[in-house]
């Protein structure tokens, strides 16, 4: 039986840790976990290919060396092809920038691959216009890139394995890591669970479980293109706490309620009251990373006086509840803490 062709395709913009993290579990589907039980190697269950636009060695991010396996135009079949992240700025245009590799794209979709895409990676599958109409997922910090450039396609950011077009053949996934949650997918897909099974304990891989809204924060650049949003802007972070900030907005900018929302939509993407409460939200975030202060007393300092309400919202914003994220970010915080107390300590030796 043929082993399923995997190939995994790379540019100068791409992570050396998708990459490469993605080399190292496919093509080891099988020996490792023999080899770690009793020292039997076996037969890798998956042919894995990194390819490019060129079979020249080139350097990703990083300067980190690679060498593809072929070029593309050397590939006439692939069961899966995987778009490894391609970095560009939240506010670069994505237009264009691989018309080599989407060409290639659309090849192998004809020829019935399925294809996905990590992270930014899936900007290069949105310029094939295979994803125009269906739900898609990235970086969390890509949605506005999205819904400028892609308005034809449905953006969510809470996923970090979108498996919601599968039955089309395409998948996408959230922020770089989230190439782990594919890969072992694709190993139960291809070679069945008892070897993504095996796969996640040799490597010690779990799901993102949360997806990504946990990690989502609020884009909040400084508007340039209208001055007095962007003063709205800096009010908002001084005044989110107050009981009713959109409309004192109003009056400080001296716009109606109407004419305000319209304006800040088109300047920021949000409407005034989604940016006040994606305001109140981080810095509830950074509440209950830094301090032991009880959820109803952060509650009040943010604006709400009904903890309720806010755990509510809370939950919808961040897919688990204040209590669930102060559990999973504060021992982070706490550690920093720790570390820059020991450092302070070691430096008052040195003196």
């Amino acid at each position: 039986m043929s082993k399923p062709v995997f190939c995994l395709l790379a540019s100068k913009d791409t992570s050396a840790s998708v990459l490469y993290g993605l080399y190292d579990v496919l093509s080891n589907v099988g020996p490792d976990y023999e080899d770690m039980l009793g020292g039997n190697i076996g037969d890798a269950r998956i042919d894995v290919k990194i390819v490019a636009s060129g079979s020249d060695s080139f350097h990703c991010l990083g300067e980190v060396p690679v060498e593809p396996h072929a070029s593309i135009d050397q590939i006439e079949h692939a069961d899966v092809v995987v778009v490894c992240d391609m970095y560009l700025s939240t506010t670069d245009s994505p237009i264009g920038r691989y018309p080599h590799e989407v060409a290639w794209l659309k090849r192998m979709y004809a020829r019935d691959a399925l294809l996905c895409s990590v992270c930014s990676g899936s900007t290069v599958l949105a310029e094939t216009g295979l994803l125009n109409g269906l739900e898609v997922s990235s970086h969390w910090g890509y949605r506005h890139l999205f819904r400028e450039h892609y308005p034809r396609i449905r953006w969510t950011e809470a996923s970090s394995l979108n498996l919601s077009a599968e039955s089309q053949r395409l998948i996408t996934t959230g922020g770089v890591t989230s190439w782990q949650d594919l890969s072992i997918y694709l190993i139960e897909q291809f070679c069945g669970l008892h070897h993504a099974v095996q796969t996640s304990r040799v490597f010690l891989l779990s799901k993102h479980s949360d997806g990504q809204l946990p990690f989502a924060a609020m884009s909040r650049n400084s508007q340039h293109s209208d001055a007095l949003i962007g003063k709205c802007q800096a009010w908002i972070e001084e005044n989110y706490h107050l009981s009713n900030p959109v409309a004192e907005m109003a009056q400080y900018a001296e716009l109606t309620a109407r004419t305000l929302a319209r304006r800040f939509r088109a300047a920021t993407g949000y409407h005034p009251i989604e940016y006040v409460q994606g305001t109140r939200i981080e810095a509830a975030k950074q509440m209950l990373e830094a301090e032991t202060t009880n959820i109803e007393e952060i509650s009040s300092a943010v604006g709400y006086e009904d903890p309720t309400s806010f755990r509510r919202l809370f939950k919808r914003k961040v897919g688990i509840t204040p209590t669930a994220y102060r559990k999973k970010f504060s021992s982070i915080a706490k550690r920093s803490r720790q570390d820059a107390v020991h450092a302070n300590g070691m430096d008052s030796q040195k003196h």
